[in-house]
């Protein structure tokens, strides 16, 4: 009788997190793992804690209660700095930091020292040669060389997935990619993250987002979450059900899958 396989070590481990703010509950009680070979879906509403979720999973803000693990180090116990240089973290708040005057490759190649400026730390040729291939890579090579503020919404999300790339991350965390983005940015952006969630070199990769719409094709897992708690997890075809996100959202919902994409219909209020 054959043994079995242990499961890998998660890459991020969040056991009892809530956080509280100004005496206000934003998370409460959440476990959360995730391992290699994953990509995980992050849904909720508006308020729901999904940014402060992602916030701590990237190093960026410390839990109330409870334990972070990630890549194998706990929260409180390590190096941030160090720890910090594997994730890859993008939110709506990084786009904002960078002057509009930036080349966007200089903004893909900053990542290297988590820097916002190119003046701030040496880079050399081969930086500036990664930079330029990574934006290749998401369809925005020809966009190299032109001023991050001039590019459109969907442009700008695409310099920073590549950023997020440039130190070669163990982790991978995009806060609402997709937000503001018209139709064509938004199927864009999905279908190169679907590009991404194919090929085994990627690493692990958690997407927050307010719409089904948006999942893309490749991802895994899904974690609901409502009023700052977990409502389900696991993996994506068993948690994302119509009862599960009916639960979350306070709706009654019909959900449909076709070729990978997901689709809601709101039937009416929950009864």
């Amino acid at each position: 009788m054959g043994t079995m396989e242990p499961s890998p070590e998660p890459v991020l481990e969040l056991l009892g997190v809530g956080r509280t703010t100004d005496g206000t509950s934003i998370l409460d009680g959440v476990d959360w793992t995730v391992r290699p070979g994953e990509h995980w879906v992050v849904l909720g509403p508006n308020g729901s804690g999904k940014s402060t979720l992602l916030r701590i999973a990237a190093l960026r803000l410390h839990p109330t209660t409870g334990r972070v693990r990630v890549l194998g180090h706990e929260l409180g116990r390590t190096d941030l700095r160090t720890l910090r240089t594997r994730v890859g973290y993008a939110s709506a708040a990084l786009a904002d930091a960078f002057r509009g005057e930036l080349p966007a490759a200089d903004v893909v190649m900053t990542a290297r020292h988590g820097a916002l400026e190119p003046w701030w730390h040496d880079y050399d040729d081969a930086d500036r040669d990664r930079a330029r291939s990574l934006l290749e890579r998401i369809g925005c090579g020809h966009r190299a060389d032109h001023r991050f503020g001039s590019l459109s919404s969907g442009e700008r999300q695409r310099v920073l997935l590549a950023r997020t790339l440039m130190v070669d991350p163990d982790l991978l965390l995009l806060d609402e990619p997709t937000a503001g983005l018209d139709l064509g940015g938004r199927e864009e952006l999905v279908a190169t993250l679907a590009d991404l969630a194919t090929d085994p070199t990627v690493p692990p990769m958690v997407q927050v987002t307010h719409h089904v719409e948006e999942i893309p094709p490749g991802f895994t897992h899904a974690l609901l979450v409502e009023s700052g708690r977990c409502t389900a997890a696991g993996p994506l075809a068993d948690t994302l059900t119509a009862s599960s996100l009916s639960d979350t959202y306070g709706l009654d919902l019909a959900l449909s899958v076709d070729a990978g994409r997901w689709a809601v219909r709101v039937e009416g209020p929950r009864s």
